[in-house]
């Protein structure tokens, strides 16, 4: 019964986004005010009802109902049980209903929380978000039915494909759904001030919590996917430019690009069009990425689907939505007026040139993704792997981080170019000074990771320089977000150009007692043995590693054996130590009494990681930052009202 209610409840939120759909755009014409109030109620109830269905789907993993086509595809009685939760996303229909539960829900919270925008924006926004909602209804209602009643109850299921079988699949994809629903807010919001001619600075006040918490997410998504590959894969990279992870990138680029418009556009009120027309790019480039993963054209350890059918109905779904925006933007684009003028010294041409740049690794990181599908449907194999995107977006991408080092310095409006030089003299020199020094002590280093460092180290004292000359204590989180973001973003520049210019990689066959080099380490092979776990059978390779006169610890990389679905993984064993990572797999033995090992030596590369969790956490303060000074203002207007004396300050 709990699948036969989880059907239901996802039914009934589909016939209640259909009903949203059509009162909301009723609504927002002339003289329909009588049915505003009836849409934010048909809001809520279903992201309730969503919310419900997607729980019932949960409760049948747990339980393993093998009455279940989905749970006996995907699942098996002697999983761990977080793997079991894990796993009612860890497929197609169940990853899925995940998106349109966060999307029903992120509808309700828009319909409850949002007072500042016009009603009818409002309603067209919700109106829009039930549009979205409704395709996907669809999608799995007649295309993905999660909850399909298997034919024949086996004795157990098959399980759950080994390399989803770790922590990060409980994190990993549910941070990127979050990011990705956030960006379909911001484009219902984009999609309800075009309709209502309403694209002003309320609109963008509103959507910007929206598209600050989607960035976040998104940025939490693939630091945490970026490494999980790199411990799970056992391929000793943390990006390998795979189709599926440019698919993630691409609204990351185009969130970040929009986040900065619309964070213009909300205090200064300029970069209207603009903000608009990202939106939509935004929310494009998640579609892009839903019909990459599930469309079957992708032979990727990321992709869900093998289905061509879905894929067409996502296509369609795209072409609907993508679409149909653009078609509204043409028309409804003149009725945009010019925001407020700036010069192109100022903190809004900084914003507008990272912009800029940010498109064009977008336009470069799209082509090299979609281009080799494009011709392999002509006939033409062709592979773009990570030298061409390094090579071609690597200049882009430095020259970006050095402007983002620049915005904040600079002031709103107006600003003279000669002071700016000024202000950033001494970090452009210590960034000369870096490179000139990699030159003498390494000259083997490559062109691209030297002047990654030697950018990164300008840009991480840049970043600083806002909290120069302030009260630390009384200054603003948003001031505080923005400084860890920038922060951030140059610790991963470092992380990889170290990871890069720095790492050493030995591939041996070792007999036991063999002992190896590899960087500052001495690693000597003691043998393998077979060890057991929960649902697999394991080779732990042995190997007692020294670093320096140092003491001795023990390393067990291990090559497993998964009996449910059949499926041989590699697990990595990792040694982390403040100025970087050891590196350790284990291969197959030669016949002859010795065993493949792969050793790396990786220089700085926990930076990567560092890095990007400080600018998801430079993202959660400014957030926190402007919902407190949203509250204060909110707070200080009521005082004012009600007479309330001494309340001036907090003006």
């Amino acid at each position: 019964m709990i699948a036969e209610a989880g059907l239901a409840a996802l039914w009934f939120a589909a016939a209640l986004s259909l009903l949203q759909m059509g009162l909301g755009w009723a609504a927002v014409r002339p003289g329909n005010d009588n049915l505003l109030r009836l849409v934010r109620p048909l809001a809520v109830a279903q992201g309730l009802l969503a919310g419900i269905s997607f729980l019932a789907l949960i409760w049948l993993f747990l339980e393993t109902d093998l009455s279940v086509k989905l749970v006996v595809a995907n699942s098996h009685s002697d999983k761990p049980w977080l793997y079991k939760f894990a796993g009612a996303w860890g497929n197609h229909e169940g990853s899925m209903l995940l998106w349109v539960t966060v999307l029903a829900v992120a509808g309700g919270a828009v319909a409850l929380l949002e007072r500042k925008l016009r009603k009818d924006t409002l309603i067209g926004t919700l109106a829009a978000q039930a549009t979205i909602s409704l395709g996907f209804y669809a999608f799995l209602l007649f295309a993905s039915n999660p909850f399909e009643r298997s034919p024949v109850i086996p004795i157990d299921g098959q399980g759950l494909n080994p390399l989803l079988q770790d922590p990060g699949l409980a994190f990993h994809p549910p941070t990127l759904y979050f990011g990705y629903v956030g960006i379909s807010v911001a484009f219902s919001f984009a999609v309800g001030a075009l309709v209502t001619r309403d694209v002003g600075r309320d609109f963008a006040q509103a959507m910007r919590p929206w598209v600050l918490g989607a960035w976040i997410f998104l940025t939490l998504g693939i630091t945490a996917g970026s490494y999980w590959a790199y411990y799970e894969l056992g391929w000793g990279g943390w990006w390998f430019w795979d189709p599926v992870e440019n698919a993630s990138l691409m609204p990351w680029l185009a969130a970040t690009a929009l986040l900065h418009s619309v964070t213009v556009l909300a205090t200064r009120d300029a970069l209207r069009a603009w903000t608009v027309m990202l939106a939509v790019v935004a929310f494009s480039m998640s579609m892009i990425g839903t019909f990459l993963v599930r469309s079957g054209i992708l032979t990727s350890v990321h992709a869900f689907a093998v289905d061509p059918q879905r894929g067409s109905f996502i296509l369609m779904l795209l072409c609907l939505y993508i679409g149909g925006a653009l078609a509204l933007f043409a028309l409804r684009v003149s009725t945009v007026r010019e925001g407020a003028p700036f010069r192109v010294v100022s903190r809004e041409g900084s914003l507008v040139l990272n912009n800029l740049l940010l498109t064009i690794i977008l336009c470069l990181v799209m082509l090299g993704t979609l281009y080799p599908l494009l011709t392999e449907a002509f006939g033409t194999k062709i592979s773009v792997g990570p030298p061409w995107f390094n090579t071609v977006s690597a200049p882009f991408a430095l020259l970006l981080v050095i402007f983002m080092g620049m915005g904040p310095l600079l002031k709103w409006r107006k600003d003279d170019g000669n002071k700016l030089l000024k202000r950033v003299a001494v970090p452009l020199l210590l960034g000369a000074a870096t490179a000139l020094l990699i030159v003498i002590v390494a000259p083997d280093v490559h062109l691209l990771p030297m002047l990654g460092l030697a950018v990164a180290v300008p840009v991480a004292l840049m970043s600083l320089m806002p909290l120069v000359g302030r009260n630390l204590r009384r200054t603003p989180l948003i001031i505080w977000g923005m400084v860890a973001a920038h922060f951030g973003i140059a610790m991963s520049l470092a992380g990889m150009a170290s990871e890069s210019a720095f790492s050493k990689e030995v591939l041996v066959s070792a007999r036991p007692g063999q002992v190896s080099e590899i960087g500052p380490f001495t690693v000597r092979f003691d043998g393998a043995e077979p060890v057991a776990g929960q649902n697999w059978t394991a080779i732990a390779g042995r190997m007692t590693v020294r670093r320096g006169e140092g003491e001795e610890f023990v390393m067990l990389p291990e090559a497993r054996m998964f009996s449910d679905p059949v499926t041989a993984t590699s697990e990595a064993a990792i040694e982390t130590h403040w100025d970087g990572q050891l590196y350790t797999v284990i291969g197959e033995p030669d016949g002859q009494g010795a065993w493949q090992l792969r050793l790396w030596w990786k220089p700085a590369v926990t930076l990567i990681w560092f890095g990007g969790s400080l600018v998801a956490i430079g993202g959660l303060l400014a957030l926190l930052g402007r919902v407190m000074r949203r509250r204060s203002a909110r707070k200080s207007v009521t005082d004012e009202a009600e007479g309330v004396p001494g309340r001036e300050a907090l003006a």
